[in-house]
């Protein structure tokens, strides 16, 4: 009998593809490690511009920190990264607990800011950006779709100084003031025009499943990772409670 021909070739190759799908097997938990850190360094990245920016009391006025039921931190927003193809600068959002945002702050959710005109405010250098949004209208826009500043929510650039007294009727009526830091120099900044919204892939990504942001600050169906507990807590010692008028929470 006449050996059977091209059984060891074909051997060879399951045994190619089989070490293949080991090494993907193997693989896969690294990439979904990378993917995770990377996320988990944007959250501490907002911790330590926050702190930064904190700890300088002329920046962001106490009492309208005080008064803000969710902040958006921005770390290190590049100008190339606003041009055609919409690239985005990333962050957190982070808000205080309970239906009428007076509870501690709790888990952050990831978000995009993008804007073309954004970028020639910038001047090729890397931007923080910090919002504050200031009633509970501003937040549930957020909260629920993307959100063109200035039209799906009034936008105005905050003011600097231990307390707000001389801001504005339009500062003080803005569902959101905005923030930046450049070179060093911090500022009011109006981002009229450009748009927030909730990172859905990154969100996966930091918590391990689908989840809106909405889940994440309201439904707090996810506790707080640990990448947040720094901002967390910062917040939580520098802000502690909502000093909002009750009314205007309701």
């Amino acid at each position: 009998m006449k050996p059977i021909t091209g059984m060891k070739p074909t051997m060879k190759k399951v045994n190619k593809i089989s070490a293949f799908l080991i090494a993907l097997l193997l693989c896969a938990p690294t990439a979904f490690a990378a993917n995770d850190e990377k996320e988990e360094e944007r959250v501490k990245d907002a911790g330590e511009v926050m702190k930064e920016i904190l700890n300088i009391p002329d920046d962001i006025p106490q009492d309208l920190l005080d008064k803000a039921e969710c902040i958006v931190i921005l770390p290190s927003v590049l100008k190339g990264a606003f041009g055609v193809g919409g690239s985005y600068g990333r962050g957190v959002m982070i808000c205080r607990s309970g239906q009428h945002y007076t509870g501690p702050w709790g888990a952050p959710a990831l978000y995009a800011l993008e804007g073309v005109s954004i970028g020639f405010q910038l001047g090729g250098q890397a931007t923080d950006f910090v919002l504050l949004v200031m009633n509970p209208k501003g937040a549930r826009s957020l909260l629920s779709s993307k959100v063109k500043l200035g039209a799906d929510a009034s936008a105005a650039a905050g003011p600097k100084g231990r307390t707000a007294e001389g801001a504005t009727d339009v500062v003080m009526n803005a569902e959101i003031l905005s923030y930046s830091r450049n070179k060093g120099l911090f500022a009011g900044i109006s981002l009229e025009g450009s748009t927030l919204r909730s990172d859905g892939s990154a969100n996966e990504k930091l918590y391990r499943r689908k989840l809106t942001a909405k889940e994440i600050i309201v439904d707090r169906k996810v506790g707080v990772p640990a990448c947040a507990r720094q901002l967390v807590s910062l917040l939580d010692s520098k802000s502690p409670k909502n000093k909002s008028d009750p009314k205007s929470l309701e």
